[in-house]
């Protein structure tokens, strides 16, 4: 018998709004299309104080497809964006989709090696990033070392209000980096086209985003989004929420590449005519004067980003009183930080949860019946069913815990070039595909959803998924190293940290080697220590056991 959330749940939903509900086809353009007409002059995007209206972007985001297109960028081309939260993003990001490409979104956190690998594997041919120093030289490394054709950069002084770019250009000359001059390089305005775009052949059903992740074997893998994916997951964000039809601005502080932010912070508020006050990266005392100054009312993040704010002495003096509503995802909700918070703000901390193959999926209510602990009840439109632990081809027995999976319209095609893994992602009910999602939970008479198990090996670091056998890879490299290990430990900003364990076979010291190894690798795959051992710890045939030296580890710090 197929075991969905048990029936008794529907009727007592407790999102203001109905679990059963349809989404129309709806191409991303269109819905920025309709967002504009409707919006108009309304701001977009606060960054910094300078306001970017709903007609601005879409004007921009039009010029842009048409330049794309006056480069040979139509359908399918795969079109790479390499931004912090700077305005440029939304324009690029449309622009690529109304131009018939495909978004690809790459994280400014990662080193040149890891961007050469993704350019590779997607086959991007245009890299957008900004002149900051910490960007564009990696993306013009990038741009040596690979197939890419080309790099367009925004100025990061131009997005500023005048006088703020003015002084970014006098103070901080050393946070930039130049734009060469080369025929492959352009800037941002040069990459606009006068024209208006062509139309392109394409509908609800084609591929918008390739959003990379690494999956539990730690292989990048690009998850495909339609267009329809993405639209229908910010229909269900806005429908469970009781403002919707009240005054929206967002603190946009998570990074757009991610997919929660993606969804929460991006789609889902053009979908809603709201506001994105934008930071280019997390600092807690630049988060709390934003707050105040753009009287924001909501701010999606992960949970160190709460507990930075808490930690930064002028929190105090902080105004919340518009703020209402804070939804955490990413990494699990730990209850003191929620009291502490919620009690500090008087602002509503609520857990959701989501992936990088569906978007957002669950959520606790915004007001009043959440159950503190658990992800909540699904979006609208989501099914949910627990597939036996050993055996994914059974649902789990009565009252057994068991691997969550998901059915809805936000669910990814598959993966990108990789048919057989997108195959074991997915199982097989009566025809119908429900996304594995690796994690282990149990759903109780009410619908809302337990994660008991983490996914296998994958590290949450501040919200961010780190995956072991990269770090690995990296650090048996250097020619001291035999074997190595990375598990995660818990920390208490950022819930877990990547922790190296290692033989060698030449002299080296600890120190030595966690200094060589966080040279080499993106900021959030960075660990505490490397600790040398005269031996790590195997299975019965031989190979390491990265399970046994965890649960090592454990009992040593208990």
């Amino acid at each position: 018998m197929e075991r969905t959330l048990p029936e008794p749940w529907r009727e007592r939903y407790v999102h203001p709004c109905q679990w059963d509900q349809t989404f129309e086809p709806l191409t991303m353009t269109d819905l920025f299309a309709q967002a504009a007409r409707k919006f108009g002059n309304d701001p977009l995007v606060d960054f910094y104080g300078r306001r970017y209206s709903y007609a601005e972007h879409f004007r921009e985001a039009r010029a842009f497809a048409a330049g794309l297109q006056a480069r040979g960028i139509g359908r399918g081309d795969r079109v790479a964006l390499f931004l912090p939260n700077v305005p440029i993003y939304v324009p690029a990001y449309f622009g690529v989709m109304i131009a018939g490409a495909v978004a690809v979104n790459f994280s400014p956190l990662y080193s040149a090696e890891e961007l050469e690998a993704q350019v590779a594997d997607s086959g991007a041919r245009l890299m957008v990033t900004v002149d900051a120093a910490s960007l564009l030289p990696t993306a013009l490394k990038v741009l040596r070392n690979s197939a890419l054709e080309g790099v367009i950069s925004g100025s990061l002084p131009r997005m500023l209000p005048t006088l703020k770019g003015l002084a970014f250009r006098l103070f901080k000359r050393g946070d930039l980096a130049p734009i060469p001059k080369s025929a492959d390089i352009s800037t941002w305005e040069d990459a606009l086209g006068d024209a208006e775009p062509a139309p392109a052949d394409y509908g609800p059903d084609d591929l918008a985003l390739l959003q990379y992740t690494g999956g539990t074997t730690g292989t990048p893998k690009g998850a495909m989004l339609t267009h329809q994916n993405l639209s229908a997951n910010a229909r269900q964000i806005e429908a469970v929420d009781p403002h919707r039809n009240e005054r929206d601005m967002i603190a946009g502080v998570l990074p757009l590449f991610h997919i929660f932010a993606n969804a929460t912070v991006l789609n889902r508020t053009i979908y809603n005519g709201g506001c994105m006050a934008l930071l280019p990266r997390f600092d807690a005392a630049q988060c709390l004067k934003m707050i105040e100054r753009t009287r924001a009312t909501s701010m999606p993040g992960v949970p160190t980003m709460y507990q930075a704010l808490l930690d930064d002495p002028s929190l105090a003096g902080t105004d919340f009183t518009t703020l209402r509503t804070c939804i955490s995802g990413g990494a699990p909700l730990p209850m003191p930080l929620k009291e502490r918070f919620e009690d500090r703000t008087r602002a509503a901390l609520i857990e959701g949860y989501g992936l990088t193959e569906s978007g957002i999926v669950s959520t606790n209510p915004y007001e009043g019946g959440e159950k503190p602990g658990t992800i909540g009840q699904p979006l609208p439109g989501t099914r949910l069913r627990l597939l036996d632990k050993e055996d994914p081809s059974k649902d789990a027995a009565p009252g057994d815990a068991g691997e969550l999976a998901i059915s809805g319209p936000q669910v990814m095609l598959g993966y990108w070039n990789r048919p057989d893994t997108a195959a074991h992602a997915f199982a097989e009910r009566d025809g119908e595909r429900w996304l594995r999602t690796g994690d282990i939970a149990r759903i109780d008479e009410d619908g809302f959803v337990r994660i008991v198990d983490r996914s296998k090996d994958m590290i949450a670091v501040g919200g961010f998924k780190v995956f072991p056998s990269q770090v690995e890879a990296v650090l048996v490299e250097h020619p001291a190293v035999k074997e190595a290990l990375v598990i995660g430990v818990l920390d208490d900003y950022y819930g877990e940290m990547p922790r190296a364990f290692v033989t060698l076979q030449d002299a080296a010291g600890g120190e030595e080697l966690r200094d060589w190894l966080n040279a080499r690798v993106g900021k959030h795959e960075r660990v505490d220590s490397v600790v040398v051992r005269e031996s790590l710890p195997r299975t019965m045939v031989g190979k390491l056991d990265r399970k046994a030296l965890r649960a090592e580890v454990v009992d040593a710090a208990e």
